[in-house]
């Protein structure tokens, strides 16, 4: 499950974003973000095999089309996106 809150203020898109518990995006995705986790932990794994675990508090940013990347989570997750 996916909830997806979007707030778009052009050319900035900002959004609360919920991941339920399994999670798996079904895509890499370019485009780039600066990304809070706000509850749960979220894993991201990078096109070249690398992986990340955010936890509450922790974030992380990219640019467009630097590291392309997937997102899942085991437990579920809250995030605050600005893309």
């Amino acid at each position: 499950m996916a909830l997806w809150r979007t707030q778009q203020f052009v050319p900035i898109r900002v959004l609360m974003v919920e991941y339920g518990p399994g999670y798996l995006a079904d895509h890499c995705c370019a485009k780039g973000h600066m990304l809070l986790c706000l509850e749960g932990k979220l894993d991201t794994e990078l096109e070249d095999g690398r992986r990340f675990t955010l936890a509450p508090g922790q974030s992380y940013h990219v640019a467009d089309n630097a590291e392309p990347h997937r997102s899942s989570t085991q437990t579920g997750a809250k995030l605050y996106i600005v893309d």
